[in-house]
């Protein structure tokens, strides 16, 4: 098989969510750039169309605003999905947040806001669009959920994020019995644990402390567009069909070498 053919995505459909920005866009990009209809989905409406606005110059993207953290929410999304599509190739389970505060302060809304969003949600969409996702796959093709995980669920992580870095753990968990049980379903489940990238979510802690990260990183740098396009592409391509699930880091070293 041709390197054309094995990585090809051109002709699938998926659905990225928080992909107005940070890492969902740039898995959006890849995506759009390389032949696949992509819709994209985050909290703030003008953000997600503006967004899909920008990547249509590239190929196909459609907004459809939604906020995750409802049922409301993810119903909505579910349903409008659903009117516009017969199957999804691709699930990526990018949506998320963070909440940093000490350990005597903590708030239980802390808790509980990035355990819904970071866990719960990724299982309620992926169990919502089955339908979709099971009239996609075959053995030589299976549907693909890709959920974006954090190297902050593989080690303790410096700054106190307890729920963020506790929900990254159990989504890794998840997407094992999730690729476990989707399995005779034609559909695979991995995670990607993302280390430090330009985002939202990271500015702060790049600010406070990229010097220090960079310093500590092996690869020496932080993550770039085309390496998170890279294992994005990898994951919904064939060269990837055989791969169900597995957790890859994706961070220049910087959990693995310690």
């Amino acid at each position: 098989m041709k390197i054309e053919e094995l990585f090809s995505v051109a002709g699938k459909v998926a659905l990225v969510t928080g992909g107005s920005r940070g890492i969902g866009a740039m898995i959006a990009r890849a995506y759009v750039s390389n032949g696949v209809k992509t819709y994209i989905s985050s909290r703030k409406s003008e953000v997600c169309d503006a967004m899909a606005k920008e990547l249509s110059a590239h190929g196909e993207c459609i907004s459809i605003p939604a906020d995750l953290s409802s049922t409301e929410g993810l119903i909505k999304l579910v349903t409008e999905i659903s009117k516009r599509e017969t199957k999804l190739d691709i699930l990526v389970n990018n949506a998320g947040a963070t909440w940093g505060a000490p350990i005597d302060q903590f708030p239980e809304a802390g808790w509980d806001k990035i355990m819904t969003i970071n866990v719960k949600s990724v299982f309620f969409l992926t169990q919502q669009l089955l339908p979709l996702l099971r009239a996609s796959g075959s053995d030589e093709n299976p549907a693909r959920v890709i959920n974006i995980a954090s190297v902050d669920g593989m080690h303790a992580p410096g700054m106190e994020t307890y729920s963020y870095s506790a929900s990254k753990a159990g989504l890794i968990q998840l997407t094992t019995s999730l690729a476990r049980h989707l399995a005779k379903d034609k559909i695979t489940v991995n995670s990607v644990s993302p280390g430090p990238f330009e985002s939202k979510m990271m500015a702060e802690t790049l600010k406070v402390m990229g010097d220090e990260i960079v310093a500590n990183t092996p690869r020496g740098r932080i993550g770039t567009p085309p390496d998170m396009a890279g294992v994005a592409i990898y994951l919904a391509s064939r060269a990837g069909a055989y791969l169900t699930g597995t957790n890859i880091p994706i961070d220049g070293g910087l959990v693995t070498c310690l």
